[in-house]
């Protein structure tokens, strides 16, 4: 396995070329056998070619446009692109009008030189944490494949895509976990951003007040990097001495109901962190449990996302997914009146919640609290209800917080994956990615050991 990371280094040493890195992905992509034909909705096989021979070509004569020049990259179905409909993986849209011009997320691709190999699956609107998708198909997990498990979601053909080697980073959004909860199930590592370091310029949107733009990768440093070219400030990374570190284990709703093989690897890793010196303090943090309350009839997410949606369900809501359908109609009984009162009472909890972890270098967590269940299991409706609410249970926590969060695989080789959730409040990127290079090379070495 060739990280992004690693890539960008050895194109920098002259090991490899972009066009031949490419051409593996874009074979993956192909491989009849393989989940290509579901993690993608559209490939743009000759264009990253293309731009990835120019690249070849701008690494010899030592004018690479960026560290990613020529590397191949995927992008979420929500992401604008000039020239084409911005389907967000539903039927609904596929005879809207054509983008006129590339969201602002896919004009920074384009300037670092990135081989986009093409637009990957989602959830459809982006309204689920699971992943599955009726109009296009659900990419099957990496992990038992044969069995058929949720790769997570919203972001899951971008999970599934960077697993398989069918690009070697993704970039996706994430407006209560679509980005950590694909790369937790799926082994992988999924940076969620201060969602004001990036803009969202031609991104179509779930809830604008939670959205943000965030990247899936095999590691840490490749996160980084993806993300140092679609933000508008990169983050520059410091090390760490986790002898120093102070992190908060919040005890309120994080950890209930964690089934057997997240719990072993949970405790796991504190108690591999514990022996590296790391200082793990137990928080009560019961404002937690408020998030139940916010959220009992859809909360903000439901609210902005009927705001949108409310022309389009009038008009062809048989065309939807009936588990997005119901998810999108619980907004209409929410008034302006309730929308506001949900906004200042998030505000009024984010400080607070901001206050209590302000003394901790971060706050560590379970990303999900389950591995990933198999996608038949999840036809009835009811246990769809139930395991999307526990997928999103954590992680939407940093969302509602405007903070940023990373998942970390922390599970032992050959086992089922399980992510590890590093999080701080908003603006401590810089210092939260550089702590979870730490993290992640403590946790790697002694899991693989």
């Amino acid at each position: 396995m060739t990280t992004l990371w690693q890539a960008s280094q050895q194109l920098r040493a002259g090991e490899t070329d972009a066009l031949t890195l490419t051409q593996q992905a874009l074979r993956a992509i192909d491989d009849a056998a393989g989940e290509g034909v579901r993690a993608f909705t559209q490939v743009y096989a000759t264009q990253a070619q293309q731009q990835a021979q120019q690249a070849s070509t701008r690494w010899q004569q030592q004018h690479a446009r960026s560290a990613i020049d020529g590397l191949p990259i995927s992008i979420k179905d929500l992401f604008d692109v000039a020239g084409e409909t911005t389907r967000a993986g539903s039927r609904l849209l596929e005879a809207a009008p054509a983008a006129t011009q590339d969201a602002h997320v896919i004009m920074r691709l384009k300037q670092a030189g990135a081989a986009i190999v093409g637009k990957t699956t989602m959830t459809e609107f982006a309204f689920s944490g699971l992943g599955i998708n009726p109009h296009y198909g659900t990419p099957a997990n990496p992990w038992r494949r044969e069995e058929g498990r949720i790769p997570g979601g919203s972001s899951s053909g971008a999970a599934v895509a960077v697993a398989d080697g069918m690009c070697l980073g993704a970039v996706g959004t994430d407006t209560g976990g679509s980005v950590r909860i694909p790369a937790a199930l799926c082994g992988l590592t999924g940076f969620k951003p201060s969602a004001s370091r990036i803009l969202q310029h031609g991104t179509l949107p779930l809830a604008t007040s939670l959205d943000s733009i965030g990247v899936i990768a095999h590691d840490v440093r490749s996160c980084a990097l993806l993300d140092s070219v679609i933000a508008e400030q990169p983050l520059k990374l410091q090390g760490r001495d986790l002898r120093q570190a102070r992190f908060a284990v919040p005890q309120t709703r994080v950890l209930d109901g964690l089934d057997t093989d997240v719990r072993a690897a949970w405790q796991r890793a504190l108690a591999i962190l514990q022996a590296q010196g790391v200082r793990l303090e137990a928080l009560p943090l019961p404002e937690l449990a408020e998030l139940d309350t916010l959220n009992a009839r859809g909360g903000i997410t439901a609210w902005e996302a009927w705001q949108w949606h409310q022309a389009h369900v009038q008009r062809a809501a048989a065309q939807y997914d009936p588990q997005v359908l119901v998810r999108i109609q619980r907004g209409s009984a929410l008034s302006e009146a309730d929308a506001q009162q949900l906004y200042a009472q998030r505000a009024h909890w984010r400080q607070r919640v901001e206050q209590a972890i302000a003394p901790f270098d971060g706050v560590l967590m379970p990303t999900v609290p389950m591995v990933a269940p198999r996608i038949a299991e999840l036809d009835d409706s009811e246990r769809y209800r139930q395991v999307n609410l526990l997928m999103l249970r954590n992680t939407s926590v940093i969302n509602m917080l405007d903070g940023c969060a990373i998942s970390l695989p922390c599970h032992q080789p050959g086992s089922a994956p399980v992510g590890l959730m590093l999080a701080a409040a908003h603006g401590h990127d810089a210092a939260l990615l550089s702590w979870a290079v730490t993290l992640e090379s403590t946790l790697q070495r002694s899991l693989c050991s």
